[in-house]
């Protein structure tokens, strides 16, 4: 499942995006989204540094406890799914849970934040974890099941005639309209 693995990536991606800063260099940090221009203390360095691990944290749990990266050194075991039923990965759905919530949680306070702030930092945050909200809804809804394949035909059981009818499928198995 290709938008399974890119939504691993992008997370862990987004995580270590916004952990560097944070850990490199807090006080520029600090000083951009403070209103007054004034040092900052050590406790504000500290907190800084804690959030910078924890979300480097965050995204190493995120590709290990998916299965994005495989722990064991067997080449021959197949590719890792969402599925719940999948062995392989048996915390990729709740992970995939976890990390879609907060996302979505993040935007929504980035959002409130822009819009009492105005600072583009706030913008910038709320883009990029609501994107990564919606991808993990995504994901949540569509890629957690393989679905019903046919196999002779390919097409999806699931689909219903409604609002349209198929009448060449009708009319090859002599029904009539």
């Amino acid at each position: 499942m290709d938008v399974f693995y890119a939504y691993t990536y992008s997370t862990a991606a987004w995580f270590g995006i916004q952990a560097i800063p944070l850990m490199l260099s807090p006080k520029l940090i600090i000083t951009a989204l403070s209103t007054e221009a004034r040092k900052p203390t050590v406790l504000e360095e500290y907190l800084c540094r804690s959030l910078a691990f924890a979300l480097l944290t965050l995204a190493i749990l995120t590709v290990l406890l998916t299965g994005t990266i495989p722990l064991s050194s067997s080449l021959a075991e197949s590719e890792i799914t969402a599925d719940p039923s999948d062995s392989k990965a048996p915390y990729a759905v709740p992970t995939l849970t976890v990390t879609a919530a907060f996302h979505a949680l993040t935007a929504f306070y980035s959002y409130m934040q822009y819009t009492r702030h105005g600072q583009i930092g706030f913008a910038l945050s709320e883009i990029g974890s609501g994107f990564l909200a919606s991808m993990g809804c995504w994901c949540l809804v569509f890629g957690t099941e393989k679905g019903r394949i046919s196999k002779r035909t390919g097409a999806d059981k699931r689909t219903s005639g409604w609002p349209f009818k198929n009448e060449e499928a009708d009319r090859k198995k002599g029904k009539r309209l």
